[in-house]
């Protein structure tokens, strides 16, 4: 990226810039020294260049990339509203050279924005980096992509999901492309079954106002790993670039299904009541500050969805995600049928192997039958593993250098956004009339206990 290029975060002032951008932009300039950037804030807070030039070597420094501060040290704060066209094209006019506008404020306040730039002067190549959620169902997704589309042009505008950190998602690529073993088997006809889950230890951590409306569902299924299960699934695409990588996740997409078109069999919701995560206690979550117990928030949800393609058809992919849960986890878990016949004489289990991708940090077993140590006509499991590069950077840093470098491959594109709401929209609608009772687990749990195991 080129030194005339500036980053502008509307809503430098908020939480999310100092506890994430900030301390991204920090290492990315660390380890990429090279690299130059105008850094310019923009907010509703009356700071001053002075306090907001602290915030930011603050951030760098807390996070341990002091030194990147030099890199930036003439950053600049403008007080804005950043809903009002006027404060947006005096923003957009004290800048040269390609521009880059970081959406670090709520979704309303996003949407908002976006429609004001409607009226606004863009300068030509600027690029959008929306925060999710994007909208709230599919119909408001829709609505917000027509406005963007009005704003500049597709390749320009990067839905943001960190999720898709270029190293994790590359290594699932390389496992799955770059290997014959798997190549050929990597189809209906050869697994049973596929498993990806989010299990977050936090509860709601004083974020009431953001997930107290949004839900297990929507904050991590639908923005996250709905994603995750494109990339797992797609057709080899040609190239990683971004039209060939986005095409293929998104004809995933286009054919994925709720289980059996049944959303009330298909889903599973619960929150968490009291409980404890080794020494830490957690309330119930109806008593966590801010909470609207009558708005039925569920804090841990599960989907099974069907690919109805060649490739696909008839293996489920069951997706969960939740909070307050015993351990820190996220994995994906893809288990092989049964070989079709055991030769008499081997003895012993023979179940279908299983594959595991565990992400964060990334990690790969295989789990085999091979013959016993002490008989060896009797089978036994064997465990292969293997580290997986977690890549340099963290998961804003790479984002934020996705958006610097104007490479969009790693960002949802518009279709991708309005296809996953298409999935989930229908189990969002049988939740609200009931059709799918909101269970409970104590906070600390796996889960509702009638609820199956994950292998």
């Amino acid at each position: 990226m080129s030194a005339d290029t500036t980053l502008l975060i509307l809503g430098a002032s908020g939480d999310l810039t100092s506890r994430l951008l900030l301390p991204a932009l920090g290492q990315l300039l660390t380890l990429e020294a090279e690299r130059k950037v105008r850094l310019c804030g923009a907010g509703i807070d009356d700071w001053d260049d002075a306090h907001w030039r602290q915030t930011v070597r603050s951030s760098f420094e807390d996070a341990g990339f002091a030194g990147a501060f030099d890199a930036v040290a003439d950053t600049t704060y403008q007080r804005a509203d950043i809903t009002d066209p006027g404060d947006l094209t005096r923003l957009l006019a004290t800048h040269d050279g390609r521009l880059a506008l970081y959406f670090a404020v709520p979704p309303a306040v996003t949407k908002a924005s976006c429609e004001a730039l409607v009226d606004v002067d863009i300068p030509r190549g600027t690029v959008l980096a929306l925060e999710k959620p994007f909208g709230v169902d599919q119909a408001t997704a829709r609505e917000l992509n027509t406005t963007l589309a009005r704003l500049v042009p597709e390749a320009q505008i990067f839905r943001i999901d960190h999720f898709l950190g270029r190293s994790t998602t590359l290594n699932l690529l390389g496992v799955r492309f770059a290997n014959r073993v798997f190549a050929p088997v990597w189809r209906a006809q050869d697994i049973e079954s596929v498993v990806i889950r989010y299990d977050e230890t936090l509860g709601l951590e004083g974020r009431a106002g953001y997930y107290d409306k949004a839900g297990a569902l929507a904050d991590m299924i639908q923005s996250h790993l709905l994603q995750v299960m494109a990339i797992l699934a797609m057709e080899p695409p040609a190239t990683l670039h971004e039209r060939d990588f986005r095409d293929a996740t998104s004809a995933v997409l286009r054919a994925t299904h709720v289980w059996g078109d049944d959303p009330a069999k298909a889903s599973r919701r619960a929150r968490y009541t009291a409980g404890a995560i080794g020494e830490r206690r957690l309330p119930s979550y109806v008593d966590e500050p801010g909470v609207d117990p009558s708005r039925q928030t569920e804090t841990l949800a599960e989907l099974v969805c069907e690919i109805r393609n060649d490739r696909w058809a008839g293996v489920p992919f069951r997706l969960r995600s939740g909070k307050a849960l015993p351990e820190k986890k996220g994995e994906i878990v893809v288990t092989f049928r049964r070989v079709n016949h055991v030769p008499d004489g081997l003895t012993g289990p023979a179940p279908g192997s299983v594959l595991r991708f565990s992400l964060g940090p990334d990690h790969m077993d295989l789990e085999l039958n091979v013959n016993g140590g002490d008989d060896p006509f009797e089978l036994e499991r064997a465990t292969i593993g293997a580290d997986l590069g977690e890549g340099a950077l963290k998961a804003y840093g790479e984002v934020l250098s996705g958006i610097l470098d104007a490479d969009a491959t790693l960002a949802v594109r518009g279709d991708a956004a309005e296809e996953s709401w298409r999935i989930v929209d229908p189990v969002l609608a049988a939740w609200r009339v009931g059709d799918v009772p909101l269970e409970e687990y104590p906070a600390g749990s796996l889960g509702p206990e009638r609820w199956p195991a994950l292998p």
